[in-house]
């Protein structure tokens, strides 16, 4: 929701949740990606922009970007995940909900990043404040 209608996660699927879903745990797994994907979208989005050759963020399908970001999380801030992993799942829920060209796109993306950003982890724990501001969509 934050990506395309400019809020903050929150209400609505805070909504959902209390309704009384029969996937309690995954509903709180993807809480718990959403919140992490939003509080640090800035340093996502940076490390998304330094792989993205010719690419900017706004000109990435929604699908894609939002993919990208969530396996970008888990691939630098959920430990018992291994990489792969991440990778393999963003590049399935691509070729699901994206168009034809979406899976391919999403694992360059991550191949990359996993490949050159050894220290991307160590950005996110070292962010500012500042750096956790809605990014602005352009790499």
């Amino acid at each position: 929701m934050m990506d395309l209608l400019n809020e903050p996660f929150g209400p609505a699927y805070e909504d959902h949740i209390r309704s009384g879903t029969k996937y309690a745990e995954v509903a709180a797994y993807a809480a718990e990606l959403a919140r992490g994907v939003e509080a640090h979208r800035k340093v996502l989005d940076n490390l998304i922009c330094a792989v993205a050759r010719n690419w900017k963020l706004e000109r990435m399908a929604t699908v894609d970007r939002n993919v990208i970001r969530i396996a970008l999380y888990e691939m630098l801030m959920r430990k018992d995940i291994p990489a792969k992993v991440a990778i393999n799942e963003a590049v399935d829920l691509g070729k699901r909900y994206g168009d034809s060209e979406s899976g391919s796109f999403v694992n360059g993306i991550l191949d990359r990043i996993r490949i050159e950003s050894v220290e991307a982890a160590s950005q996110i724990g070292s962010e500012s404040p500042q750096d956790r501001s809605p990014s602005d969509g352009s790499c």
